[in-house]
């Protein structure tokens, strides 16, 4: 079958929960069976210093499609939910009526009015999500920030409804491929968007296809992951997890890697089958890191009080491929960040003049056609968890906590692991200096007064409504009280 001739590459973009950069074969863990997730990193680019803009899923996601920091767009933590009922499920919350980045432009809706014919299949996580949001015409998100592997609740045909017997990476890669057969003999581009809900908890072996997560529980050694011994760094309170309940969520963990890394493979198999690879952009990153183990964590940013920016939470897979456009077989090591995506994606297609002003993102395309980015405006990447923000280079970090502390300040040319922090240790003083003023001054040049998470009450237990609105905010949980 011919590729259809179109203006402007097709794209696809997949995207994980809770996938830290570690959790793949190609980034040089052997325990973890992702061999189409290496497949895309041979045929194309792996970043290995790419990071969220914050280490949690709905603000992370809020900036992938709009390249607003959370300061910009007003989503600072996950949005809330609690189980009141809701067309016979138990998920309603009050931030699932709520539309949080109304006003905002988003990449989908770009590509919309460039001519892309735009779905959405999976986790959405971004407030009211039970009619078609953003530019997405084809609508099929799991509307909640939560859910089991089956019985998974799914927005189709523009009803919303359990899907009991089919695993969820399954699920949301059906629904792909259904819009993706319809494009066939499309005459316009398309941007497939498939967002699975692994690798994040639940974990359980009922949760799984059995026979992948005896395999690892059984089987694995987990060495390629710190072991039960790892101590918590000080200063930080974090739920505690024995060896026995360790084994069984790294069993979990890795089970969801696999079963989402076939789904991967079932779309990039669609693709060559229909001669439509090598004019698609496939695109594949996590909306956060992860700690499975590291640090002595289980969980992301807001796995400690206060909450975290140890690159295990920050740092997240990102791989793009294009066969015969891209360069194959290449790891890339600029300082790059989910806020660099729009602005990217809009210059590769030949569409810069749609992004936004005011975005703190600069296009790192000229890496997709062999190119080097050249010298940008800095040399830091950053990132933000409400009152917590990072400034980071490829040799040093620092960690500011607003009003008062505790900081953190780590060289990473010497200590890759963050496990001496040098904040209070002498002869820092001066690079403490710069380096905060490097992190004040890049805030005040993109952040909304009205919406700066530095002077709002997150504590990583959750948001409910708008950033602005009185009690937005949820309170911290009893084991980090």
């Amino acid at each position: 079958m011919a590729s259809r001739n179109t203006e402007h590459p097709n794209l696809l973009f997949i995207l994980t929960d809770d996938q830290g950069a570690w959790g793949m074969g190609c980034a040089g863990n052997p325990e973890i069976k992702s061999p189409n997730l290496d497949r895309l990193a041979r045929e194309g680019i792996r970043f290995d210093n790419f990071f969220c803009t914050s280490p949690v899923c709905s603000p992370a996601r809020a900036s992938i499609l709009t390249g607003r920091i959370p300061s910009q767009h007003g989503v600072h933590d996950f949005l809330h939910w609690q189980s009141t009922g809701l067309a016979g499920l138990d998920h309603e919350v009050p931030a699932d009526r709520v539309q949080f980045l109304a006003g905002m432009p988003t990449y989908s809706e770009m590509l919309v009015d460039l001519g892309y014919d735009t779905c959405l299949s999976g986790k959405w996580h971004l407030g009211d999500g039970l009619q078609p949001r953003y530019g997405f015409q084809t609508w099929n998100p799991m509307p909640y920030g939560a859910s089991s592997y089956f019985n998974v609740p799914v927005v189709k045909n523009g009803e919303l409804a359990n899907y009991e017997d089919t695993y969820a990476s399954d699920l949301f890669t059906d629904n792909a491929l259904e819009f993706l057969s319809r494009q066939v003999n499309e005459d316009r581009p398309f941007c497939l968007d498939v967002h699975f809900n692994a690798p994040h908890s639940p974990w359980g072996r009922e949760n799984h296809p059995q026979e992948i997560w005896d395999d690892y529980h059984d089987n694995c050694p987990f060495d390629s992951v710190p072991g039960p011994e790892e101590p918590l760094p000080s200063g930080f309170k974090a739920k505690k997890v024995d060896a026995l309940e360790r084994r069984r969520n790294l069993a979990g963990y890795f089970a969801a890697i696999e079963g989402m890394d076939r789904n991967v493979g079932r779309l990039l198999d669609w693709l060559d089958e229909n001669d439509m690879r090598s004019n698609t952009l496939v695109v594949f990153m996590s909306d956060n890191g992860m700690n499975m183990g590291h640090h002595g964590l289980y969980g992301k940013g807001n796995a400690t009080w206060p909450q975290n920016m140890f690159d295990t939470s920050v740092k997240i897979p990102c791989l793009i491929s294009r066969p015969g456009h891209l360069p194959e077989n290449q790891v890339n090591s600029d300082l790059l960040s989910q806020y660099d995506w729009l602005p990217t994606l809009m210059e590769y297609i030949g569409a810069p003049d749609h992004v936004p002003d005011g975005l703190p993102g600069r296009s790192f395309a000229p890496l997709l056609a062999g190119r080097p980015i050249g010298e940008r405006k800095n040399i830091y990447v950053f990132d933000e968890y409400g009152p917590v923000r990072m400034i980071r280079s490829q040799e040093w970090k620092l960690v500011w906590r607003y009003p008062g502390g505790t900081h953190e300040l780590y060289n990473l040319a010497e200590d890759p692991d963050e496990h001496n922090n040098l904040f209070d240790r002498p002869g820092h003083g001066d690079r403490i200096r710069t380096l905060r003023r490097e992190l004040d001054d890049w805030f005040a040049s993109y952040v909304d007064p009205s919406l700066d998470g530095s002077k709002l009450a997150i504590t990583g237990r959750g948001q409910r409504d708008h950033a602005t609105k009185a009690d937005a905010f949820a309170y911290r949980s009893p084991w980090i009280d």
